[in-house]
């Protein structure tokens, strides 16, 4: 008897500590799921000019277009909660991988991995053409602002109005050789490790621990996680990324050479070409990279309508202040005319 009563109790307990544990797991389940980082998913991939282009697309077929490019060491997921509030309002919003990003490739292995200016810009052109959009509003921080620039300088027509951080970008060549104030050339030493034969090889092996200094550099005041950085680092395992960034960056200090295909374009761009359409131009309050000003310096480079605005972020604005940076989008998005 007693022997039996064990039994039971045993039997008892087991079903006790399995109910435990599977509340448990079940817990786990609610929590992770909870604590799971969205992502822009799933990436389409389009053929456009010389690339296999994966981007993420949401909102309305017929809404109203939204190029939203990201810049260098980032990728897509910058605009992982810009993009929703955007297709909340009746955009189509488009956000592409930049050349050596992401699931972006190039179509023939033989083509140079250029990643000057101009190179970069055509992608998008091609890419607007490949989705059969005429005109988008052109959005963009860091590389993505330059090539943002770069559209609404040269093909107006395909513009819809621009978001640029840190104002006018445009490369100048015979400008860049000459030296900048101390400070602003220590928070540039990444440019001039690249240009270095053993630079190259750090990124090629270190390409995480390169990324994850400067998004600490860059943008002091986000307390970004793990999770958040692996995200947009799973993008940096392209097999064109360590060339695409190198020849950027070689190619901006007049170390590398471009590429014939883009010498008129290149020329057209070194005479700094004024912008015509509706612009805002946006700074990050704590950007580690290019301080905030009140974007005077560059006016006469905007000769349409244009306002100026600083936000609470660093130089990752788009991640940083995204509800900021979507009504400054839309701003321009509804206005269109």
């Amino acid at each position: 008897m007693p022997e039996a009563i064990n039994r039971q109790r045993r039997i008892f307990l087991g079903s006790v500590v399995a109910s435990v544990a599977a509340a448990e797991l079940a817990f786990m389940g609610v929590a992770n799921a909870a604590t799971k980082l969205p992502k822009l998913e799933p990436i389409r991939q389009i053929r456009a000019g010389e690339l296999d282009v994966g981007y993420y697309e949401t909102g309305p077929a017929d809404g109203i277009p939204v190029l939203l490019l990201h810049g260098y060491p980032y990728d897509i997921h910058s605009y992982v909660d810009v993009a929703p509030l955007l297709a909340a309002r009746g955009c189509r919003v488009i956000v592409p991988h930049l050349r050596g990003h992401g699931s972006t490739r190039f179509l023939d292995s033989a083509n140079p991995r250029s990643a000057q200016q101009a190179a970069v810009a055509l992608d998008q052109i091609a890419l607007l053409d490949a989705l059969k959009i005429d005109r988008a509003v052109m959005v963009g921080y860091d590389w993505g602002a330059r090539t943002a620039c770069i559209i609404s300088a040269l093909w107006p027509e395909r513009c819809l109005g621009l978001l640029s951080v840190n104002g006018y970008i445009m490369t100048n060549l015979p400008g860049n050789k000459l030296p900048l104030p101390a400070k602003a050339e220590h928070g540039w030493w990444y440019q001039y490790y690249f240009a270095t034969e053993r630079g190259r090889a750090g990124l090629e092996g270190n390409r995480r621990d390169i990324a994850r200094i400067l998004w600490t550099t860059n943008s002091p005041k986000w307390k970004y996680d793990d999770a958040t950085f692996e995200r947009t680092a799973a993008s940096f395992d392209n097999p064109d990324y360590v060339q695409i960034v190198i020849h950027n960056y070689r190619w901006r200090l007049s170390l590398a050479d471009g590429f014939p295909q883009y010498a008129e374009l290149e020329k057209r761009l070194a005479a700094l070409p004024s912008i015509s359409v509706p612009t805002i131009t946006m700074d990050g309050d704590s950007d580690g990279v290019v301080p905030a000003t009140d974007g005077k310096a560059y006016a006469s480079k905007f000769t349409g309508p244009r306002s100026h605005r600083i936000v609470n972020a660093g130089h990752n604005v788009p991640q940083e202040a995204p509800q900021a940076f979507a009504d400054a989008v839309w701003t321009l998005a509804s206005a269109r005319g």
